[in-house]
């Protein structure tokens, strides 16, 4: 019977060679499948040659060369793309979590996904993550190395999954989490999107207008009107329109100035406080951005403890990715009360935030003993409550912004046209 070298990986995904006898080349494989292995190479003895083993060890940099790369990779990386798109994450957990889930090891899955990954940053993380994996560590440690890829959510759940012998399992509420907090961003997103650009457009063309168009009219009214004075919204637009071309320096100054104090303020812990806080009270937007922030907060807890993540350190990740210093605030208060031994429900009431249907329900959850489950039914109604009210805003602020913009500029051509009529006037007496 034919012999067949070997090199294939074990469960830990720890490499291994040998030889097997067997009638071919997929009858060894078969072998070495049921023997728990995963092999990457099957050669018949004497025609493919024996592997080489220590082929991986050998391309390894010795210590003073691998010094000198990696002081010059991070002297790069300053200059380089480092973090990776949130729909790049996901499908890569999404297939990470489908080939451990078939059967396949963590390092071979990590291995196959390198050699197809497109995106250069996740491509070079993917291979770290894989030679750290094969060093010894765990996944979770892995991940670690790399913060601004992966966060403490991602992290922790993974850790957990590790603990609990269900990677697979985790990995995928992990996909499932990234998939339906990316649709709810992209809802919010497009929603202020429009307003957005309809106010630009305003703008922009309330520019031209006062900047090109109505020094032309103003000339025309000294040369046909004399001295005659003209109505007084007309006066106003030219005044704007002088305020305008003589401070144009200054206008755009200001604006930087404006931008720049707000990024400061809004960086600051209290200021970020007082934004959050003006941002879920607005009107229109307000109650969209609330509900958004809700469905986020209840989503990243009950994945985070379904997950076999601890509740106080689920709070803690939850309160660092929950994206609004208001919540933040709310939830830091429910870590001490938990970690006092009291109930969730008394600090999510007195924060103000949580409308009572939410509070009912996790009082509920709680007490039954299923607050994953209740949190995870919370998300997916306040999922539905921002696709209404991302349909109800579209179709309110479509009318609203075509009338903004017909006054903004309807208001330019009407004081415009005004002293045109007296003009004409003027011509028809004189004929």
């Amino acid at each position: 019977m034919p012999k067949f070298n070997y090199v294939a990986l074990d469960a830990r995904g720890s490499e291994s060679t040998g030889v097997i006898e067997a009638a071919s080349s997929n009858d060894a494989i078969g072998q070495l499948r049921q023997s728990g292995y995963f092999p990457t190479s099957v050669t018949e003895e004497g025609k493919g040659g024996a592997p080489r083993k220590s082929a991986k060890k050998a391309s390894k940099p010795a210590p003073a060369a691998a010094s000198a790369t990696a002081k010059k990779s991070s002297s790069s990386g300053l200059f380089t793309k480092q973090t990776v798109k949130s729909k790049t994450l996901m499908i890569f957990t999404r297939q990470l979590a489908t080939l451990i889930d078939a059967g396949l090891p963590l390092l071979r899955g990590l291995t196959v996904l390198a050699k197809q990954e497109r995106d250069p940053v996740l491509k070079k993380t993917i291979n770290q993550l894989a030679d750290s994996v094969q060093g010894g560590n765990t996944f979770s440690e892995s991940l670690a190395q790399h913060p601004k890829i992966f966060n403490k959510l991602y992290i922790n759940m993974v850790k957990a999954g590790e603990l609990g012998g269900v990677l697979e399992l985790v990995l995928n509420r992990l996909a499932e989490f990234q998939e339906k907090a990316q649709k709810i961003a992209n809802k919010v997103k497009s929603a202020m999107a429009y307003p957005i650009i309809v106010l630009i457009i305003a703008m922009l063309i309330m520019w031209f207008l006062l900047v090109f168009i109505v020094p032309k009219f103003e000339q025309i009214f000294k040369d046909m009107l004399g001295n005659k004075p003209l109505p007084e919204l007309t006066q106003f637009v030219i005044s704007l329109s002088r305020t305008i071309q003589e401070n144009f320096i200054g206008i755009v100054g200001g604006i930087v100035t404006i931008i720049v104090v707000y990024n400061i303020f809004s960086h600051s812990a209290k200021g970020r406080v007082i934004l959050d806080q003006i941002k879920i009270r607005m009107p229109l937007l307000g109650d969209l951005l609330r509900k958004s922030a809700i469905s986020r907060f209840t989503r990243t807890l009950g994945t985070l403890v379904e997950s076999g993540v601890p509740i106080l350190q689920a709070l803690n990740i939850t309160k660092d990715t929950a994206g609004n210093a208001v919540i933040a605030d709310a939830i830091m208060k429910v870590h001490d009360a938990v970690k006092e031994g009291e109930s969730i429900v008394a600090p999510l009431e007195s924060s103000g935030v949580f409308p009572p249907l939410v509070i009912s329900m996790i009082d509920v959850g709680e007490e039954t003993g299923q607050l994953p489950n209740m949190l995870l039914k919370i998300a997916d109604v306040f999922d539905d409550e921002v696709d209404n009210a991302v349909a109800g805003l579209t179709a309110m602020l479509e009318p609203l912004m075509i009338v903004i913009l017909a006054v903004v500029v309807g208001s330019i051509v009407i004081a415009l046209f005004m002293p045109l009529i007296s003009i004409i006037q003027q011509m028809q007496n004189q004929t």
